[in-house]
């Protein structure tokens, strides 16, 4: 039974973690051309279940590293902004090779930040058991892979979804800044307070950030 529930708990996880790459993905790859969306699509996927891996087998060095949750969020939230900041290509074709490639970079990047996050998340929920992490890592697959072409779809349909995209992705980072069990140490006791808020505020300032930099870089 106890079994069952932690498989649920890992599979809860992997759905609200798993959909953060997804969601990155979508909106980085929204601009290229149906093939080359397939391609940053798969190449995301591919980064994000090996970079997994890599830092399940690294767990328990990375988590002693200090600040290393607070840097990622900083990351990612300097990412989420840039996603909305950036404006349409002038000509798509002229510039496919730069910008798949540019795409997969980002994606990486991001890849990195929320697969540490999601690694950190399992490995304490599977407290050490290998197999249940190996589990993790296999059900983030096809949740990112169908998750990312779903959410590019709508992404086509409906723009205005962009900034619901960053916004999630903002939460995320503020998410990862307030549980970085050193800050809570570093700072004053108000953090504790504000730690509950903070994620809010960051989705917010990803928003605004965002659309504030879009409208100097159009006009």
């Amino acid at each position: 039974m106890e079994s069952i529930w932690l498989l649920v708990e890992i599979m809860l996880i992997n759905l609200v973690l798993s959909g953060d790459n997804a969601v990155v993905i979508a909106m980085t790859s929204r601009r290229l051309p149906k093939q080359q969306q397939q391609q940053a699509i798969w190449w995301g996927a591919a980064g994000a279940v090996v970079l997994r891996i890599v830092l399940t087998v690294a767990a328990l060095w990375l988590i002693n590293i200090p600040l290393l949750k607070a840097a990622g969020g900083v990351m990612l939230f300097v990412i989420a902004v840039q996603l909305i900041a950036e404006q349409e290509p002038a000509d798509t074709r002229d510039n496919e090779a730069h910008s798949l490639w540019g795409a997969i970079r980002i994606i990486l990047l991001a890849d990195v930040v929320m697969s540490l996050d999601n690694v950190l998340a399992i490995a304490a929920v599977a407290k050490g058991n290998l197999a249940f992490v190996a589990i993790g890592i296999a059900l983030s697959i096809p949740i990112i892979v169908w998750g990312s072409g779903f959410i590019s779809i709508w992404l086509q349909k409906m723009p205005l979804l962009l900034y619901a995209g960053a916004g999630i992705l903002g939460y995320t980072a503020g998410e990862m800044i307030a549980s970085d069990e050193r800050l809570a140490v570093w700072l004053p006791a108000m953090w504790i307070k504000l730690h509950y808020g903070f994620p809010w505020i960051a989705l917010a300032l990803v928003v605004l950030l965002g659309f504030w930099f879009r409208r100097q870089v159009r006009y």
